[in-house]
C-alpha cells in the first residue's frame, strides 16, 4: 500500500519561509549653517534628558525636540 502524505498547511508554509532581512539604517541629518546635525547626535542628547530626569517616562517627544534646538543653537 502506499503511504498518503500530508502537505503542509498554510501556517507551515509560512514559517519556514525566509524572512526579508530588516531595512538598512539611514542616517539623517540636517545642515544648520552649514553644519551637519545627525539623528545619532539628537539621540544621544534626548537621551541624556531622559537619564537627568531620573528614567520617567512620558516625556520623549520634549527630550527629542529640546535636544534638536540645542543642538541647532550649537551649530549656528
Amino acid at each position: 500500500m502506499a503511504k498518503s502524505v500530508k502537505k503542509p498547511s498554510t501556517a507551515q508554509k509560512a514559517a519556514t519561509k525566509p524572512r526579508k532581512p530588516a531595512p538598512k539604517k539611514t542616517v539623517v541629518s540636517a545642515k544648520v549653517n552649514g553644519h551637519s546635525i545627525s539623528h545619532e547626535q539628537v539621540a544621544q542628547l534626548a537621551y541624556r534628558f531622559w537619564t537627568e530626569r531620573g528614567h520617567k517616562h512620558g516625556h520623549h517627544e520634549e527630550d527629542w525636540f529640546r535636544a534638536e534646538r540645542e543642538l541647532r543653537g550649537k551649530a549656528s
